[in-house]
């Protein structure tokens, strides 16, 4: 039996990740802002002694006290930084500058604040695996989403600089970088997303990229290729096609 640990698990992407974990009979502890979707989640989990904990990841304190009365129950196998924001964000919107604050502090540096009390530990058992999801929206910047494409970009970058850091110490860092997942995060999307997956079947896909311990998986496949493509096109060309593309609301439904 795994001990995974789990934040954004009370819905989505991360919740998914919860059920398909604790139906390979690992024990969880799941990590959300709403007590009562938390407990919704653990009470649909196979098993039993799974463990919530109701907190803001913004919060680094709360999240390593989290973090520390999991690890003393046993040694934690997996941990995965999940919790995320996607919004639309404009920079001439002044009031925008807060969602930006928001966005990178929950995305990027709320990763760093998960994996942070787990490293000693795993390093002293040669042995664990840190999972960051990122975004195929991080391969290129995307218009209106400047918050969320920077933070996925810098999110896949800091999860390769851990790898180095942590080569040959037994722990294993591997990004998930999902395309179009069906999930309420994307319900609002006003634009056609191409390759739209399950998420029951993403979050399969997404274990075994995990227990193969890849250091970078894009999940779908085919929306593999299209980053690999998108790498490729000159920006002159990019900048054409990507400012005719319909972009992601802002707050309260703005523009």
């Amino acid at each position: 039996m795994r001990r995974v640990f789990i934040t954004g698990a009370s819905s989505g992407i991360g919740a998914a990740l919860a059920q398909a974990c604790a139906r390979r009979g690992d024990q969880l502890a799941l990590i959300g802002r709403r007590a009562d979707a938390l407990d919704r989640v653990r009470e649909s989990l196979p098993g039993t002694g799974h463990a919530c904990y109701v907190l803001d990841v913004r919060d680094r304190k709360a999240l390593h006290a989290a973090a520390l009365d999991f690890l003393d129950g046993g040694p934690v196998d997996v941990v995965i930084a999940c919790a995320g924001i996607s919004v639309g964000t404009l920079t001439e919107e002044l009031d925008d500058f807060g969602v930006f604050e928001a966005v990178i502090q929950t995305n990027l540096m709320a990763t760093v604040a998960t994996f942070e009390p787990f490293i000693a530990a795993m390093k002293a058992r040669r042995a664990g695996t840190l999972v960051g999801i990122s975004s195929v929206a991080g391969v290129r910047g995307l218009p209106g989403a400047g918050a969320y494409s920077a933070s996925k970009a810098a999110l896949r970058n800091y999860c390769e600089s851990l790898r180095v850091e942590l080569h040959g110490s037994g722990i294993k860092v591997v990004t998930v970088a999902p395309g179009f997942i069906r999930t309420p995060m994307t319900a609002a999307n006003p634009y056609r997303m191409p390759f739209l997956m399950p998420v029951a079947r993403f979050a399969d896909r997404a274990l075994r990229a995990i227990e193969r311990g890849d250091s970078y998986a894009i999940i779908p496949w085919q929306m593999g290729i299209v980053a690999r493509l998108l790498r490729l096109v000159p920006n002159g060309l990019y900048d054409r096609v990507a400012a005719r593309r319909k972009r992601k609301p802002r707050q309260n439904g703005k523009n």
